[in-house]
């Protein structure tokens, strides 16, 4: 137990006694306080003094206020990239930092300055006059990481009209890889003992709007200005971007850096910017040109190789053509053209710093195939003709892309001309008939849209598709065709000679083109880029009536506008006519030329000119599939395609009868020609999409196994023996046709020669022809098993040549074994077994297979999310991948999973390929309809031709 205390009586009273006076005592004081307090009541302390509030009002548009104008900017980068990791104490730094002043005259007195900015942080602004260098005074600034992404700067003082001011900012960034914005990209290199080692670059990809997330910019392109960039760089890297660069070491807190500073460069757009580091070790360059230094940079590997001469020779030679046919000089001094590992699209067409994926601009004349080559040539072609089209004379807003796109297109036809390629009448395949399809739906967009509908960058992102690119080339060939090829290449000079270093709407490009022709080229071309999609002509033969209205697949809407159609027509009798005019009633309205006799045809839209669609009456239809089938060399050849392509499409639309179109294609066993094939096989692959789930796809394939089946015999021999050469090269794309047809549809000869092929290609006896290796990886790997699969994912792995490496990433595509399609779909998502620039072409690879597109559609949608955050500047290809994964899709059950994604997008806030799903919900819509109403007369039809 614990020990007791004890206490005194006296005290205890004593205790007593002092607490009690103690309490009295402080009562008295309490209220002889209260009385002096209210007596002298105290001054309070200060309220703190609160900022002025900003205003958070933006302006109606999300466009940048027109009250400045950039006139340059100045603009220092530092980014913190090492090369390479050589020791295991330093750590990659993936920061990068800098500073810009950009001078600006203003137009309109105000005391908000509004720029862009995103994904940046900015640590300091400053606005200062120009002439005096006076500081204006801030109330401060805000960044709106909403869809303006404007940088909105508050002075206290407004500044003034017709005055010139110098906005200056500091920012800090990060260097991902999401191959967007300024960006960090990693590779295998060689290092200085001549082992592999990974290396690191950063580059740029701008266009359309992310040269707001690498500094604070007027980043519009009607913007334009003149920019110095000075990049401060680690030693062993070297910097590269639009113009020449002057680099010297310098010193930042004892440590040496390099310091690269370009000559300022011509008047240009934001998006335009380009610039790189690279690892002095590991990248190199080939170079030639006297008064314009061409430079082709890639891997040093590759360089060392020789593939980079190909790009080089053909550069210098496509350059020099287009400064001949449009009558200006390349007006930069030197144009770099850079192979990257990580590039989010095909090719970027920075002024005088041309960006392109490895496999399009390197070639390896040993390894690679005849397509490589010709796709290597017309890209550089494209990107060659946006140094004129788009960089020097540049749209005003991004709704007219197709002025920089559509024209690039058109030209890289005549650009590869000048090094040997004849492809013109292959644009009817690539471009016409691949804008018709889109082109086809109510979802559909003008190749000109109103500017107020597009001003996010998802809207703009969305631009970038079939109809700015295709149509709009589709439509420029048409009117030079009415025109006349000279006239209208003197009105493009005068449009690119009048409006050099400016910008334009269409109205400008038609105002030079009037010039000299008697066509009113404005009137003319109205319907075709103001409004969405394009006629169908429909002629009825006995008795001349002809009419035009808007083809559409799913006839819901449209609109009744008429277009100026030209029309070039032939008959058996008489021969190619021309219409004198233009075509515009709506009909039907007797022509007497069109009112033909039972013993005659007609045929219109020669050589497919014109963008539109021609229906005929039954009777015509039939007489024009009994000449293809008597002599189908009467019919010019790039009609025999154009007559496949619009009787299918007119069958989908419900316009035709669908057996008027199957029987088209029965006459091609005695055709050998390309174009027709090549229609009637995009054609016949969508009745495989739409049947090959069911007992109908059976029917299907043996009928194109006996269709295909001379094809094949006749390249058989050169198949095999793979010295023979094909000289032509539409022959060459038809021997591919016969045996991927062949060999995908069981023609057992075309799977024994592939089997053999590949059996000893595996063993080294026998390498197999460039031209065939992406048919023949893919049919072995069809009809091969796992080991075969691991095989080809072996060589992908050790591939260095890009080409090589996609023809081995598209075979892996094809096995029919769902454990192996899902274990390559898991593939996609790890960027060091698949880069992330192959993710979206992997899987739309895998979704061209039967057995993959169900687990590539569930695939898209598990992950959505990380593949729309991940993929970057990729995102304008998320259209095409969304395209390709739904095509099969013909029941209500995939209608609703669509539009399932459409609402989750729509909760979530996010706009991401928006049209694009509208467009293969309609798609799936119309696809539902055409199989319950075709399914049966399909499928007798195919049974009664066995």
């Amino acid at each position: 137990m614990a020990k007791s205390t004890g206490m005194s009586k006296a005290l205890a009273i004593g205790i007593g006694v002092i607490t009690v006076c103690s309490v009295g005592c402080l009562v008295v004081m309490a209220v002889f306080f209260q009385i002096q307090v209210g007596n002298n009541k105290p001054t309070p302390p200060p309220r703190p003094i609160l900022p002025t509030p900003l205003p958070t009002d933006l302006p109606e548009s999300l466009r940048l206020p027109d009250s400045l104008i950039p006139e340059s900017y100045n603009v220092f980068l530092q980014p913190y990239l090492y090369a390479a990791i050589t020791n295991n104490y330093t750590e990659q730094s993936y920061l990068f930092t800098g500073n810009s002043t950009v001078r600006v005259n203003c137009t309109k007195t105000s005391s908000r300055v509004f720029l862009h900015v995103h994904n940046i942080n900015v640590t300091a602004v400053e606005v200062r006059k120009s002439d005096t260098n006076e500081k204006l005074p801030l109330k401060g600034y805000q960044i709106f990481k909403n869809e303006t992404n404007f940088l909105d700067i508050h002075l206290e003082v407004a500044i003034k009209e017709n005055g010139t001011y110098d906005i200056f900012t500091e920012f800090e960034g990060e260097l991902l890889e999401d191959l967007t914005g300024f960006y960090a990209s990693r590779y295998t290199g060689k290092g200085t003992d001549d082992e592999d080692e990974e290396r690191f670059l950063a580059t740029s990809l701008l266009q359309p709007t992310d040269a707001r997330t690498v500094f604070p910019c007027f980043d519009e392109p009607a913007m334009k200005a003149v920019f110095t960039i000075t990049i401060i760089h680690r030693p062993e890297i070297r910097a590269r971007s639009n113009e020449d660069g002057d680099p010297r070491t310098i010193q930042i807190n004892g440590t040496d850096w390099i310091r690269t500073t370009f000559k300022p460069t011509k008047k240009m757009s934001s998006y335009l910017l380009g610039f790189i580091i690279y690892d002095t070790h590991t990248f190199s360059y080939v170079s030639k040109g006297t008064r314009t230094k061409i430079h082709v940079h890639g891997r040093s590997e590759a360089i060392d190789a020789g593939h980079a001469d190909y790009a080089l020779e053909t550069t210098e030679t496509i350059l020099s053509h287009y400064e001949n046919i449009f009558g200006l000089r390349y007006p930069m001094s030197k144009i770099d053209q850079i192979a990257l590992p990580d590039f989010g699209v095909r090719a970027m067409e920075n002024w005088g710093f041309i960006s392109y994926q490895e496999s399009g601009l390197l070639y390896d004349k040993e390894t690679a195939s005849t397509f490589d080559e010709e796709q290597v040539t017309t890209l550089i072609a494209h990107e060659l003709a946006h140094q004129w089209f788009g960089n020097l004379v540049t749209m005003s807003w991004w709704n007219d892309l197709w002025l920089k796109e559509g024209f690039a297109t058109y030209m890289s036809y005549k650009g590869v001309e000048a090094v040997g390629w004849d492809l013109k009448d292959l644009i009817v395949l690539r471009e016409i008939q691949t804008a018709f399809q889109m082109d086809s739906l109510n979802t559909s967009h003008p190749l000109s849209m109103n500017a107020y509908d597009v001003q996010t960058s998802s809207q703009i992102s969305e631009l970038f598709d079939d109809i700015t690119y295709s149509k709009g080339a589709a439509v420029l060939r048409m009117l030079a065709t009415r025109m006349g090829e000279n006239e209208f290449m003197k009105g493009v000079k005068m449009y690119l000679s009048k409006f050099q270093f400016e910008n334009t709407v269409p109205k400008d490009l038609w105002e030079c083109l009037n010039m000299d022709t008697h066509i009113k080229v404005d009137e003319f071309m109205k319907t075709w880029t103001e409004e969405v999609g394009y006629p169908v002509l429909t002629i009825i033969t006995d008795t001349g009536d002809t009419s035009q209205e808007q083809f559409l697949l799913k006839k819901e809407g449209g609109h009744d506008s008429l277009w100026h159609i030209p029309i070039k027509y032939m008959t058996l009798k008489a021969g190619v006519k021309e219409f004198p005019n233009f075509f515009t009633d709506k009909g039907p309205d007797p022509i007497p030329d069109f009112k033909i006799g039972k013993d005659n045809w007609l045929l219109a839209n020669i050589n497919c000119t014109g963008f539109y669609r021609v229906n005929y009456d039954e009777e015509n239809w039939n007489r024009l599939t009994a000449q293809l089938q008597k002599n189908h060399r009467i019919i010019p050849l790039i009609n025999r395609g154009q007559l496949i392509d619009d009787a299918f499409n007119l069958a989908r639309a419900h316009r035709l009868n669908v057996t008027i179109a199957l029987n088209l294609t029965k006459y091609l066993i005695n055709d050998l020609e390309y174009i027709p094939w090549e229609s009637a096989l995009k054609n016949l692959d969508f009745f495989t999409l739409m049947f090959d789930r069911s007992e109908v796809y059976g029917p299907i394939m043996k009928y194109l196994r006996n269709l295909v089946t001379p094809l094949y015999e006749e390249y058989e021999e050169y198949t095999i023996n793979g010295t023979i050469p094909i000289e032509k090269y539409t022959d060459q794309c038809n021997q591919v046709n016969a045996i991927t047809v062949a060999c995908s549809n069981g023609l057992p000869e075309c799977i024994t020669m592939a089997k053999d092929l590949f059996s000893d290609y595996k063993n080294g006896s026998n390498p197999i022809h460039p031209n065939l290796r992406r048919a023949v990886y893919c049919s072995a790997v069809a009809s091969g098993d796992e080991d075969d699969w691991e095989y080809v994912w072996e060589e992908y792995q050790k591939a260095t040549v890009a080409a090589e490496k996609d023809k081995l990433r598209y075979a892996l595509s094809c096995t029919k074994e769902i454990w192996l399609l899902n274990r390559y779909l898991q593939y996609t998502l790890e960027p060091s077994k698949i880069r992330k620039m192959d993710m979206v072409s992997t899987i739309s690879y895998i979704a061209q297979n039967v057995a993959g597109q169900p687990l590539a559609w569930d695939f898209i949608r598990g992950h959505w999310s990380y593949i729309t955050q991940e993929y970057g500047a990729g995102i304008i290809s998320l259209g095409s991948l969304l395209d390709v994964v739904t095509k099969r899709f013909s029941t209500e059950v995939e209608l609703e999973e669509l539009k399932q994604l459409q609402r989750e997008q729509i909760q979530d806030d996010k706009w991401i390929a928006a049209r694009a799903l509208e467009q293969v919900i309609e798609r799936t819509a119309a696809n539902i309809i055409w199989v319950k109403e075709n399914k049966q007369v399909v499928k007798d039809w195919f049974i009664a031709e066995l």
